[in-house]
């Protein structure tokens, strides 16, 4: 599995399909507009609900969506995002080889971030940022003191990987893992 930062934002990134798990089933590629089974990662990121849908480019925040979001006023949601592989992102990354039982947790920990109906994740009818990314409701509040790089840290400390304190910014979380 690696983390994925875009400078901003960390996304937990494991492999589409595994024995212990192929996300395929609970986010279909025809769902994605993915015609293929090329894209080998599946990437999610946690974090406030209208900056996500609002924001696609920093010139789109607005003072609203961004006192709304660091005051803990809206809702959450979980980016999904399917990827070829890791090197064609743009971002910095940290990989991580897991055991089995961090596997499994790790599983644990992201399927129990979604809100759910009738056994499956609720999908946010927005179109996404591309035809290879999705919203989904999410469980939890986002703030200044809980962001998504928090979210992220608390994955990775979940799965028994060391990380900082405290990490509400991306290159906080990404020098602390560094190996």
């Amino acid at each position: 599995m690696f983390i994925l930062s875009n400078g901003v934002h960390t996304d937990i990134v494991v492999p589409v399909k595994s024995v212990y798990k192929d996300w395929t089933v609970s986010f279909p590629l025809d769902s994605f507009d993915v015609k293929d089974d090329e894209h080998t990662y599946i990437g999610f990121g946690w974090g406030d609900k209208g900056f996500y849908l609002y924001t696609p480019e920093w010139s789109d925040l607005t003072a609203s969506t961004a006192i709304n979001a660091v005051c803990g006023l809206g809702g959450t949601a979980m980016h999904v995002t399917y990827l070829k592989e890791r090197t064609k992102n743009s971002g910095k990354c940290e990989v991580f080889t897991l055991s089995e039982e961090q596997y499994k947790k790790l599983i644990v920990f992201i399927e129990k971030s979604f809100e759910e109906k009738d056994n499956t994740f609720i999908k946010i009818s927005h179109s996404g940022y591309a035809q290879l990314d999705r919203f989904y409701e999410a469980k939890g509040k986002y703030s200044l003191f809980k962001t998504c790089n928090n979210w992220t840290n608390r994955g990775l400390k979940e799965i028994g990987i060391k990380t900082g304190l405290w990490t509400p910014f991306s290159a906080g979380l990404m020098r602390s893992v560094r190996h």
